[in-house]
């Protein structure tokens, strides 16, 4: 399956790690974007950035995605058939650094909301209007932590993967593709604002690499892009490995 023609794409996170890095690339593909962030000044900075440098249009909504009305604010831009989007990059998310006893139940619900509630809301309402329209994609960014019992986390993207090959099969017939990324170690922010010391080694990939690999994998209509081929034995070693035995290396990268 060829790349899709360019149209409008829009990337939740999108001024730091991943979601940055989808946005840079989606941009040199020559879509339009609708980049969704907390951060309204960093965020007019990004797409200041990506609408000289690529001659793309690029509209900014500041919403975050624990608040019910803002998250909201998102699933109505995503809904409206007057202006299209092509493309949904659910990749807003953020990590706890301790156990689940040891974090206030609050900021667990608040990462639940994010990575779970959001991906639901905004999956429903895209695919409401890219179904009536026969065409359309989701990227949801998930991880390789979802093949692995690492807490609330974990569990977290464990549904986001099974919501998404759910979906893909679902909407595949409507025109739809629905792609699970599910990234290993990446040098982002993500773990320093988790302060956890991030590495550098064979287990951790480059974002543009990771970036490149799934829109590769999504527009072959791929439904798990799992990048980098330590993850990919990664992921097919958990089929076969006790659950048991693989909590034991529950607390990699959390340091």
């Amino acid at each position: 399956m060829p790349p899709a023609a360019p149209g409008t794409a829009l990337v939740t996170g999108a001024t730091a790690g991943i979601g940055h890095a989808f946005a840079v690339h989606l941009a040199r593909r020559g879509h339009d974007l609708v980049l969704v962030a907390r951060d309204g000044e960093r965020l007019a900075r990004v797409a200041d950035e990506l609408s000289s440098q690529h001659g793309v249009g690029v509209e900014t909504l500041v919403a975050d995605l624990v608040d019910p009305d803002q998250l909201a604010t998102v699933a109505t831009r995503l809904a409206d058939t007057e202006r299209p989007v092509d493309l949904l990059v659910n990749n807003a998310g953020f990590g706890l650094k301790k156990r689940f006893l040891d974090n206030p139940v609050e900021d667990e619900v608040a990462m639940l909301d994010v990575l779970v509630r959001a991906v639901l809301v905004l999956s429903h309402a895209a695919l409401g209007a890219m179904t009536e329209r026969g065409r359309g994609g989701i990227i949801n960014v998930s991880s390789v932590a979802a093949f692995l019992p690492r807490g609330t986390y974990a569990a977290a993207k464990a549904w986001v993967n099974s919501f998404s090959e759910w979906a893909a099969n679902e909407y595949r017939d409507r025109g739809v593709t629905v792609t699970s990324l599910c990234p290993g170690f990446t040098k982002t922010e993500f773990h320093e604002r988790m302060d956890v010391r991030r590495g550098d080694g064979f287990m951790w990939l480059d974002v543009d690499f990771l970036v490149a690999k799934a829109l590769s994998d999504h527009d072959k209509g791929r439904v798990y892009s799992v990048p980098g081929a330590q993850y990919k034995t990664i992921a097919a070693i958990t089929r076969v490995v006790p659950s048991r035995v693989l909590q034991t290396f529950q607390s990699v990268g959390r340091k």
